[in-house]
């Protein structure tokens, strides 16, 4: 249901609104295209799983290490998307491209969804650019995130077909659903979320109307979503949906994922221009939010408090919420740039804000690459066909001296892309992913997506013979062992199972002593 405005109310021409997007695109693409390793969190692991899919008929290690089973997974675009780049590319190329698809689809979906509810282009949207950057990208979620982008497209079909014949946009929803499924049930979940909003105004907006019939007409908006419960039910996932863990604290931070990357200073600075802005424009009556955004917060809310922090075996299932829904809120925002003056303030802070955002990313995605770059050397050095034990070390004393740590976490499946090797933390979850680990290798890698031991467990558990734990007698199965999170010249943790192959910024790589 549209709320159209006079087109004198911020309307502009769509050729206008389209450089815009280009301009907005082209300028939070530049940290994207300039570091080939990007430094979100758990990004390479699942590049690594990308590249084992576009390689593994023509490499007898990854042959002999993995096996791909197709299974009806909600977490698969990535999976789908970057081995087919990979054909003309670079495997590190192919992720940059599905980075880049990324943002440019949640960009070009908040302009989307404005059209469809107010009923012209406007360039209040552009606002996306200045939050593109979030933490939930920082932990590298990339099917979640691509999933955000797709369902602002979705909602806004949703919308641009409601008054239409209803084959329309059922069809429409539904081949939706399927797409946001295999991108990340979350991102299904976020689809169902803006439409009960959507629907919910446009059910209170006719009240007077006789009620049996609206009811029936708002509950079948859902039919579509029984698409997602049967590829749900044919899924190995539903097995991991007793995996549920409720957190209360956190609620907070989640609200912050919106605006935090990677110094809190500039995430203040960016909250407290955006809370003065809104401010003024309403204090000079020029801002409104579309209905549809009230119903968003209140429904959004609701839902948010509710949601536990592991659902599906998946974490940070509601910390990821406020950062999506921020996209949907964006795109419900009006503002009357009639005034010369009006224009010329927002867009001299708009560049500001953008400006500041990107300088910070770009600052810090700089600094990482010596790290990353080091890495990346290090692995040249692993044997291909390896095994590779990753082990963490004092975390929380190389974050304090550190501007960030994710670069690391899954660092080491660079070794899976540049040798070929067997990493204890690829991601092989059953029921999570379509890589899996063969027998009898199984038993040596992280199939429950837990944090890796502590580099203390070396010597204790070199010897140990407990199956449940697949680090244990360690020596005997690994080539090599990668300990994250070190300080300069740290001590070897085992001299004698581990001799020092590289000393790097924050890691250390140790040779696997193989005793006669």
């Amino acid at each position: 249901m549209s709320d159209r405005g006079p087109e004198s109310n911020g309307a502009v021409r769509p050729s206008t609104v389209a450089f815009l997007f280009l301009a907005v695109t082209a300028a939070v693409s530049v940290p994207v295209l300039t570091h080939p390793l990007l430094p979100l969190t758990d990004y390479l692991n699942t590049l690594a799983g990308a590249h084992v899919i576009a390689a593994i008929g023509s490499d007898a290690d990854l042959q002999r290490f993995y096996a791909i089973e197709w299974r009806v997974i909600p977490n698969l675009m990535m999976d789908l998307v970057v081995p087919g780049l990979n054909r003309f590319m670079t495997i590190y190329h192919a992720g940059q491209v599905f980075t880049l698809a990324a943002l440019a689809l949640i960009l070009s979906g908040t302009f989307a969804l404005h059209r469809a509810l107010f009923g012209r282009w406007s360039v209040v949207p552009a606002i996306a650019g200045v939050i593109v950057y979030n933490e939930v990208l920082l932990v590298g979620l990339m099917n979640y995130v691509f999933g955000i982008g797709l369902a602002l497209w979705a909602l806004a079909i949703w919308i641009a077909l409601r008054e239409r014949p209803w084959p329309w946009r059922f069809v429409a929803s539904a081949l939706s659903v399927v797409a946001l499924f295999f991108c990340h049930l979350f991102a299904a979940g976020l689809y169902g979320l803006g439409l009960l909003a959507f629907e919910t105004q446009r059910l209170w907006l006719a009240r007077r109307e006789p009620l049996v019939p609206r009811l029936l007409d708002f509950v079948a908006s859902g039919a579509p979503f029984l698409a997602a419960g049967a590829l749900l039910l044919a899924s190995p996932t539903i097995d991991l949906a007793g995996e549920v863990r409720w957190e209360p604290w956190g609620k907070f931070d989640g609200l912050l994922f919106i605006f935090t990357v990677y110094l809190y200073s500039v995430a203040a600075f960016l909250i407290a221009a955006i809370a003065l802005a809104i401010a003024w424009l309403t204090w000079r009556g020029l801002i409104r939010l579309h209905p549809v955004g009230w119903a968003l917060l209140v429904v959004g809310g609701a839902i948010y408090m509710a949601m536990p922090r592991v659902l599906f075996a998946t974490h940070l299932a509601d910390q990821r919420l406020p950062v999506a829904l921020a996209f949907m809120v964006i795109a419900c925002i009006d503002i009357d740039l009639r005034q010369r003056t009006v224009r010329r303030a927002l867009a001299a802070l708009f560049v500001v804000l953008l400006a500041v955002r990107l300088a910070e990313v770009q600052i810090v995605w700089n600094l990482l690459a010596r790290e990353s770059t080091a890495f990346l050397r290090s692995v040249q050095s692993v044997e291909r066909g390896a095994r590779i034990l990753v082990v963490h070390g004092d975390r929380d004393a190389y974050a304090a001296r550190t501007v960030s740590d994710f670069e690391l976490l899954h660092a080491a499946s660079l070794a899976t892309i540049e040798c070929s090797a067997l990493v204890s933390t690829i991601f092989v979850v059953p029921g999570k992913h379509v890589l899996q680990v063969r027998e009898p290798f199984r038993r040596y890698v992280n199939l429950e997506d837990r944090v890796p031991p502590s580099v203390d467990w070396l010597k204790r558990a070199a010897g140990q013979a407990d199956d449940k734990l697949y680090w244990n007698q360690w020596p005997q199965h690994f080539d090599y062992v990668y300990v994250l999170f070190t300080q300069p010249q740290g001590a070897n943790p085992d001299a004698e199972h581990l001799a020092l192959a590289v000393d790097g910024p924050g890691f250390q790589l140790y040779r696997v002593i193989r005793k006669l």
